[in-house]
């Protein structure tokens, strides 16, 4: 005979009930007894059935994961963080990439809530309006965006800023500029608003250029517009726009950090591999992964008390070498 889950609650001395939660949800099991039922598992050589749970449960063992762009190298961190969480407690992901297209995420969300138990919405573009109508359809965790009461996990921005821009203020910059993201990010408005707060209390001079794609293009094509405006040093949106700074700076002949000091945001693996290294911001990207999932998994269990659920993960400035005095400053 298969061995059942009310045999590893006998061994284990705990409910049907309790086994589940420790096999399915271990973060809501003390950890004394999610180890009796694991070694009362593993000793009787359980196996959970999974369709068998599903028609007890009502669940499918699935989440899904929506992103906006995966040839974005921040992105393929995060999708790391909520794999190996959702593996630990017996989940399947579902991935799917939106392509930055706003209408393409809330369709996406109606396509995969019909077979997932619930879905984590990485940096969505879609508007506030229809996250809310969508996160009344099926359980949703946000990743890197706040709005209203649907639960998220942001990674703080302000104090991101905040350290980038002490630390060009530090070297003698009082001049720098801002290549903006898409429009329609949370995350971009949330760093352009702390850098003219940040800056407007420093008393530096903020220039701030484009929209621009989260991209190297949208670097490339920020560049001239960048070196027109006359700054000593510039903050990218992200890792990628800075790597396209750099590249047309190159190509222009314009040293990095000498002529004009350059910062990212992210810390992606690519920052660290190009010359000049890249002085950025790093976000936390497997650990938000993983908070999400942690999120998603209370939301789950008990809807009322993930309700108004936030956390938020601190940022790190990671100085390197494509920052420096501003040029006035270095002939000193």
């Amino acid at each position: 005979m298969p061995v059942t889950i009310k045999d590893v609650a006998r061994v284990a001395g705990v409910s049907p009930s309790t086994v589940s939660r420790a096999l399915t949800t271990p973060a809501l099991v003390q950890a004394e007894t999610r180890s009796r039922v694991e070694r009362a598992a593993a000793e009787l050589g359980y196996q959970p059935n999974r369709a068998a749970r599903g028609l007890i449960t009502g669940r499918t063992g699935n989440i899904g994961l929506i992103v906006p762009d995966l040839t974005n190298p921040f992105f393929p961190g995060v999708v790391k963080g909520v794999q190996s969480r959702a593996r630990e407690s017996d989940f399947s992901v579902f991935l799917a990439d939106t392509d930055e297209d706003p209408n393409a995420e809330a369709g996406l969300v109606r396509a995969l809530s019909k077979q997932v138990d619930g879905i984590v919405l990485c940096s969505p573009r879609m508007t506030e309006e229809d996250l809310r109508s969508v996160a009344g359809e099926t359980p949703i965790v946000m990743l890197n965006r706040r709005v209203g009461q649907i639960p998220a996990i942001t990674i703080d921005n302000v104090d991101g800023i905040r350290q980038a821009v002490a630390h060009l203020a530090a070297l003698g910059h009082r001049r720098i500029a801002y290549v903006a993201g898409p429009r329609a990010s949370w995350s971009n408005r949330e760093r352009a608003k702390a850098l003219r707060a940040v800056t407007a209390a420093g008393d530096i001079e903020l220039v701030e250029v484009g929209n621009f794609v989260p991209q190297f293009a949208g670097g490339v094509a920020a560049a001239d517009l960048v070196l027109a405006t006359g700054v000593t040093a510039v903050i990218a949106y992200n890792d990628l726009v800075a790597l396209g700074l750099l590249n047309w700076f190159a190509t222009r002949g314009v040293k990095v950090p000498e002529a004009i000091s350059v910062m990212g945001f992210d810390d992606i693996v690519l920052s660290q591999m190009v010359s000049p290294s890249l002085t950025t911001v790093a976000q936390p990207q497997e650990p938000i992964g993983r908070a999400g999932v942690d999120m998603l998994l209370q939301l789950l269990e008990d809807p009322d008390r993930a309700a108004l659920a936030r956390r938020e993960l601190p940022s790190q400035l990671m100085v390197r070498h494509s920052t420096g005095r501003p040029p006035a400053a270095s002939t000193i």
